[in-house]
Formats: structure tokens, sequence, C-alpha cells
């Protein structure tokens, strides 16, 4: 699977705001800890920059082991 890959300030800039109506950008870190948005988000964006943001291939975060 193909995510929106984001800087730090991108993720910072997008945190908080909406688009289409009551949606909100939800930026989450992958399993490579990237910053990165759903193709849906880059899709349904006013934004032009987030149109032109790289994709990558999507990591699985690994859960948290009990030590």
């Amino acid at each position: 699977m193909k995510v929106g890959l984001l800087t730090e300030q991108q993720k910072n800039d997008l945190t908080g705001v909406m688009y289409q109506g009551d949606t909100y950008y939800s930026p989450v870190q992958d399993g490579n800890g990237d910053w990165i948005i759903s193709t849906q988000e880059i899709e349904m964006s006013e934004f032009s920059w987030i149109k032109n943001i790289p994709l990558i291939d999507y990591v699985e975060p690994t859960p948290p082991t009990d030590e």
C-alpha cells in the first residue's frame, strides 16, 4: 500500500487542519518512523503541495513488546 511521505514541518502544518467538511488530516508514523498520510487524504486535499509529496510503501509499525 502506498502512502504520502511528509517532513516533520509538513506534519506539523497539517495536524489539526480540516478538509472535506469535518474530516481532519491525521499524520501518523509508520514502522520506519516516517510521517505519513493516506492517499485518500492526498486526493481530497485542497493544497497543491500535498498532491506533489512522494509516495512510499507503507511499513506497518511493530507493536511494543512486554518485558
